[in-house]
């Protein structure tokens, strides 16, 4: 037993070392402050703790399929065109359903040639096509393509927002999807008072496009109307703007598919005009330079059919612009922007543009002295909390009360190295879970003991009650931490920030507690039975 005592006590022993080093590392001193600075230095505290914003977005993922299936007629039209079937109509006829491309009147002679382009060229994995008895076909897309586009576009949004907080400086920032919602994307942003800055840069001005101009200005939607017959083509959208600043708002139709967005930005920069103005240079991708040069040399004011192209930003048309020549994939964006705008939508070019729009559900914003206060308060609460503890366990349990003791300030300090170790972020809820932990430690120790003091009263001696007490005590203390934990896991599949830290914590302290209640209290009752004459009675 001796043998296996000082191996057992060389490995508490360094354990002790190890998890301190976890969390202190090598203070800079033993002074309270020197500690207290080692500590924050590997402890990552939470939101609530540190101060800060939280945001809680949701992101229109349906957009995306009606942005898909804009782009996927013009593609169509052209591959149709390349293919010899001219005549035909490609658009979406039913608003209400943009996930549905009707082709009709496809010449009599074309009508497998049109076939063979739709079940081509990615067609038939993306839609399923249907003849109708009119001649025309319908290409619907499929509800798994639905949902991988949708599913991409969140995922999309989130990279995005991550990309966009990261020149602001902003230091370890929380971005994931929000499990409480549909959709929705969690941002929580350490030491970030200005919730309103972050919001602009996240999602103001979130998607930018250039759409060809169909007809208008008019005065509002009712002359706008009234020049439609009471009707907007199925192709084509209504949508306001004003180009000036302090000019009524206006209404124009623009046709619906746009010819370049925010993801066929290569670069942008922001930059001047030559009256001084703020402007914006960009350079397209390659695929979008062709399309655009297609597109304005085929309307520039000397072709055969002029004309012109407005500039969306945000649903709102912002600039109408004549097309004087033909534009690869270099150019300017001249408007009534300000510099401060002109620099967050070229910061939203550069780190890519979202796919769809983003509003805002939630914002709270928590200050540094509310944080500050938060610690001290739930310092305390676990200072008082585990002193009361000390102090009932050794008057109840006498000498075997140092032992649990031990244990349960082993217990605080793998934990803690626990989390410095694996970079997890401490919450108001964590403090909580480090107190509850506490509370477990205990109950552990109170089953033991129980059960020792049992084989005690049954007569046995204190080395065979030590065993029996921990042999059937063992799958007691399992079944609880293991019910425990799963209930933990639960807690951090499907919570939130604060959420998941508590259950952080609380599995942290009860794989600890698993290990100080059974393995160190243990091995302090070997050394204290084995200094003990055969026969003598055990504190407890």
């Amino acid at each position: 037993m001796g043998k296996n005592l000082k191996g057992n006590t060389a490995l508490i022993v360094a354990l002790l070392v190890v998890f301190c080093y976890g969390f202190l590392g090598i203070p800079r001193g033993l002074t309270p402050a020197a500690l207290k600075q080692a500590l924050t230095d590997h402890i990552n505290l939470g939101l609530d703790l540190k101060g800060g914003t939280h945001l809680i977005l949701v992101v229109h993922v349906e957009e995306a399929v009606g942005d898909t299936t804009d782009r996927d007629v013009q593609r169509l039209q052209d591959d149709l065109e390349k293919a010899g079937v001219t005549g035909e109509t490609v658009h979406k006829l039913d608003p209400a359903h943009p996930e549905t491309i009707t082709v009709s009147g496809i010449p009599v002679g074309k009508a497998s040639d049109a076939r063979s382009v739709m079940d081509g060229n990615d067609y038939s994995n993306t839609y399923d096509l249907v003849s109708n008895s009119d001649g025309s076909e319908k290409l619907t897309m499929k509800p798994g393509a639905i949902r991988s586009l949708e599913t991409a576009t969140l995922e999309h949004s989130i990279e995005t927002i991550r990309a966009r907080l990261s020149p602001l400086g902003v230091t370890e920032p929380t971005v994931q999807k929000y499990g409480l919602g549909d959709n929705e994307v969690l941002v929580e942003l350490p030491n970030i008072s200005d919730p309103g800055k972050v919001e602009d840069a996240i999602k103001s001005q979130s998607k930018l496009a250039v759409y060809a101009v169909v007809s208008g200005p008019y005065e509002n939607d009712q002359a706008a109307m009234t020049a439609l017959n009471g009707m907007v083509p199925p192709d084509d959208q209504l949508l306001h703007g004003n180009i000036t600043p302090n000019s009524p708002d206006e209404v124009y139709l623009l046709e619906r598919a746009s010819v370049v967005e925010g993801t066929d930005f290569r670069d942008a920069q922001p930059s001047t005009d030559q009256n001084g103005r703020p402007n914006l240079t960009f350079t397209l991708t390659t695929e979008a330079g062709d399309r655009f040069y297609k597109y304005t040399s085929a309307h520039s004011k000397d072709s055969a059919s002029p004309g012109s192209m407005a500039i969306v930003l945000g649903n709102r048309v912002r600039e109408v612009a004549s097309i004087n020549s033909a534009i690869r994939d270099r150019g300017e964006i001249t408007g009534s922007f300000t510099k401060d705008e002109v620099d967050n939508l070229s910061l939203m070019l550069r780190t890519g543009a979202l796919p769809a729009s983003i509003d805002t559900l939630e914002t709270t914003t928590v200050g540094p002295s509310l944080g500050a206060a938060s610690i001290r308060q739930g310092v305390i609460a676990a200072v008082a909390g585990m002193m009361a503890v000390l102090v009932f366990m050794l008057i109840y349990y006498r000498g075997a009360g140092i032992n649990a003791d031990l244990a349960l300030f082993l217990n605080l300090v793998i934990l803690l190295g626990f989390m410095g170790y694996t970079n997890s972020t401490l919450t108001l809820p964590g403090i909580a879970g480090v107190i509850l932990t506490i509370g477990m430690g205990v109950d552990s120790n109170v089953l033991i003991f129980e059960r020792i003091r049992e084989e005690l009263r049954a007569g046995k001696t204190a080395a065979v009650a030590v065993q029996q007490g921990f042999g059937h005590a063992w799958i007691t203390i399992v079944d609880t931490h293991v019910t425990t934990i799963v209930s933990a896991a639960i807690l951090f599949l499907f919570g939130t920030g604060p959420v998941q830290g508590f259950a952080v914590t609380l599995t942290f302290g009860l794989l600890a507690n698993l290990f100080t209640a059974v393995f160190v209290s243990r091995t302090i009752f070997d050394a204290i039975l084995a200094s003990k004459e055969r026969g003598a009675a055990l504190s407890i």
